[in-house]
This record gives C-alpha cells, structure tokens and sequence, in this order.
C-alpha cells in the first residue's frame, strides 16, 4: 500500500482491490477519521456478503469506537436499508460494499446523520487527508492515541424488519391485482430485503440468485451492463412473469423489465415514480413539486413533470449533486440514468426497493401490461451510454464542440461535460474521473436521427 490514497478514495466513496489496495488497518484507520472529521457520539455500521466484508466493518467499528464513538453494527444489508438506520436512528453511517464491482473489490459508504452523503466536498477530502497523515513511508498504518474519556461501546442491532415496514407504509401494495414477480438478486444483498420485503403481499415471486455469495458465480451484480439481464430475461418470458426486477449487489439500484422480456429505460421508470410522488405531493396540498432528474435522463422526464404540473430541475450526474439538490428544493422524488431514485420520504436517499414498489403499485393497480403501461414514457430514442477510450479527453471534447457550435438553433452548456441540444435532439459527452474515457449519451425525436447523431459525434471522438 502507499500513502498516496487518491485511487482508493473516489468521489463519492472509499473503493479498491481487497488487500491490494486496502486492509483491515486501513478500515481501522478510516472508522477513526470518519468520528474525528464528522463528530459524533455514536455511528451506525453495516456490510453486505463480500467475504472481505465482515472483517473490514468490524475493523472500522473498532476504529470508530477509539475515538470514543458507540457503534451500532446492523450486521448484512443492502446500503438502502444502512440509510435506513442511519435515518431512523439519525446517526452517521458507513456501509461496507463495493456494490457492482468484482468480487477483489471493496469499499465503503459514508452519511452523516439521517442519510446526508458524504463526499469530497463534504468530508471525504478530510477523512482521506487525515488517513494519509497517518501512514508512513512504506503505507503503514500508524494511527495515534485518542485522548477519549472512554471507547465506545459496540453494540448490535437488527433493522431489516424496520427498513421493510418504512417502505410498505410508503407504498401499500396490498390491494394490488396478483402478480407474478421474477427478481434476478445477482447473489447480492436483494436477496437478504426481498424476502422480508415483498412476504406477504399479493406477489408470486419467482427468486434468482437469491443465495448470497460475494464471489457472484451466476454472473457480475451489475445490471447497467445488459449482459447481466439475460438470465432474467429468460427467466420472465419462461415463467410469464408480469414484471422481472434486477438488482445490484448491495442493492441500491433496480432495474425493470418488462413482461416481453425488454428492459424498460430507467427514464421511463423516473417520469413512472414522478407521476405518482407528484400526484401524492398535490393530495397533500403541495402546490408545485418537484422532481430531480441529472441530464443525461431523458427529455421525457421533465416533460412529464411539467404536463403534471410539477417543476423538474437538473443536475449533474451523481448522488451528492441529486441530494444537494433536493435538500435545496424540497424535492419530493429525484431519479438518474443509472437507476438511482431519491426519494424526500427516504431521507432524500436513494433506494431501488421503494422505486420497485412504485411500479408494482403502478402495474398491479391497473389491468394492463408493463410495456402498455410505460409506453407513454418512451418518447425518444436513446442511445444508451457509449465510452470511448481517448488520449486527451478535452481536446476531443473540444473538437465536438467546435463541429457543433454556431449550428442554427443548437444550444450548449457544461453543467456537467458539453451538452449540446437541437430542436428535437441532443447529447451529452462527459470524461471520466477514473480513466481514459469519454461517455456519449445522445437521444432524438426517432431512431434514424438517434444513429445519425450518435454515429456523427462517435466519428469526430474517436477520428
């Protein structure tokens, strides 16, 4: 290990190769800077089925209580339901996961009390630097004596039971028509909640990979990459599923399909939850309210929220810019293009369970199916996210911005990357933090235009 911890510490959590990169040391060392930057009388811990996991949570625990703070281990869970406690209990947390990632991989997830993110611009930068402050030359780990009244205390705690009685009184679920669910848990923590969450309701659920095993021997817990979905495809169109419901390993994220087997865009769901989060806001007497969405979601989406009469804001791609903003709006509901959805009732935190529960609401409480259902919300051709590996990514960047600055009726903007729009289509190209990698997301009034427009900025970025 080195000093240098800038590869470990990304911008929005603590990730990296397992012991490579970091170590129960570390873990140690890092539990006892989350309490000396955040502060803090107690903080809550949980971890998901990595088998790296265990020890590294306990590891933090134990550097969170040098520092004096009592540590409340929730033991398995998704990092929903870490938010969850972190709410309920109005503590800081930390859930060890390195969600979608390889097996080798681990990470951790920081909030302060009642959810509220943690990243570079809001502690994270310090934790790293006090973290560094305590390694030597070699990358060893030489944390210094607290000078604390006492240790804090460890003590465990079982919240599954809570976290899935909060959400179903969120979403009541039990009047709905029968249906039959397949959910594909990629051997991830969704089959630790699905279980206890859905038990009991009007569902036939078929479960995939429900054991939970940190290796992923079935197939990557990732289901941004439509590879992962195949199994689950099949799997809707062999039992006649109604709906199949893919989710991540520490599942935070959920992805639809529909029951032909298609995915359904994670825009469609955006402007689906919208929908309802606004017809609820409106019944309480809310006037106007709004949505998040990032911008690189579809046009759909505000458009959606404006027909219903609420106000749509956007944001840049990634949690903390989407809960920074909804904590600046109120905003009732924020949903992303990777399949995070925010929720005011969640602590402005994301969860893909509750999102889930929207749509089997949505689904079960009307006779049609899914596809007629989230037809309405498809109103565009997208291209779904392209990366290309480039050199020098402003450069490139420049180059596009050049072929299309000064077009009639083109605009451009760089709230997050250069987004350039036309009358009935745009894209956005964005670099990577990480690596070498340009990411296009472009979309049209229809297919033809979608490729034309795709095609063109893929010839100049890679020319």
């Amino acid at each position: 290990m080195v000093r240098d911890l800038k590869q470990l510490v990304k911008a929005y959590d603590v990730r990296g190769v397992v012991p490579d990169q970091w170590d129960e040391s570390l873990a140690h060392a890092f539990g006892a800077a989350f309490v000396e930057v955040i502060g803090g009388s107690a903080v809550v811990v949980g971890h998901d089925m990595r088998p790296s996991s265990p020890s590294l949570s306990r590891a933090f625990a134990e550097g969170a209580a040098s520092r004096g703070a009592d540590v409340v281990e929730i033991g398995l869970c998704s990092t929903d339901q870490l938010y969850y406690a972190s709410g309920s209990l109005d503590l800081p947390g930390a859930m060890f996961t390195a969600s979608h990632n390889p097996a080798q991989y681990n990470g951790i997830k920081l909030c302060r009390a009642g959810a509220a993110p943690v990243g570079q611009d809001t502690g994270l930068s310090d934790i790293r630097e006090l973290v560094e402050s305590w390694l030597d030359e070699d990358g060893k780990v030489h944390v210094p004596a607290a000078e604390v009244a006492a240790v804090g205390a460890l003590s465990a705690k079982e919240t599954l039971g809570g976290y899935a009685d909060h959400l179903r009184k969120l979403v009541d679920l039990t009047a709905i028509r029968p249906l039959k669910v397949a959910v594909d848990a990629g051997n991830g923590m969704g089959g630790h909640t699905v279980p206890t969450v859905l038990d009991g309701l009007p569902l036939d659920v078929v479960p995939m990979y429900f054991e939970l095993d940190g290796t992923f021997p079935n197939h990557e817990a990732n289901p941004l990459d439509p590879a992962n979905l195949v199994d689950l495809q099949a799997k809707v169109r062999e039992v006649g599923a109604d709906i199949g419901l893919a989710f991540d390993g520490d599942a935070d994220r959920c992805f639809v399909i529909d029951e032909n087997g298609d995915p359904v865009s994670p825009s469609a769901i955006t402007a689906l939850v919208a929908e309802r989060e606004i017809a609820r806001a409106r019944a309480s007497g809310e006037q106007n309210p709004t949505i998040i969405h990032n911008l690189i979601t579809s046009w759909t989406v505000p458009e959606v929220v404006r027909d219903l009469g609420g106000v749509p804001v956007r944001t840049r791609v990634g949690h903390s810019f989407i809960k920074q903003e909804m904590a600046n709006t109120d905003a009732v509901f924020g949903g992303e293009h990777s399949a995070h959805y925010y929720f005011r009732d969640f602590w402005r935190a994301d969860t893909g369970m509750l999102a889930a529960l929207h749509v089997l609401a949505a689904l079960g409480g009307q006779d049609g199916p899914l596809s007629a259902l989230t037809a309405k919300y498809e109103r565009y051709a997208a291209s779904g996210e392209i990366n290309s590996t480039v050199a020098d990514q402003a450069a490139a960047t420049e180059k596009v911005r050049a072929a299309y600055a000064g077009l009639e009726g083109v605009t451009t903007d760089e709230l997050d990357g250069l987004t350039v729009a036309g009358p009935d289509w745009w894209f956005n190209l964005r670099a990577s933090n990480t690596e070498p990698l340009l990411r296009l997301n472009a979309e049209a009034k229809d297919p033809a235009k979608m490729a034309e427009l795709r095609d063109g900025v893929l010839a100049i970025v890679r020319g």
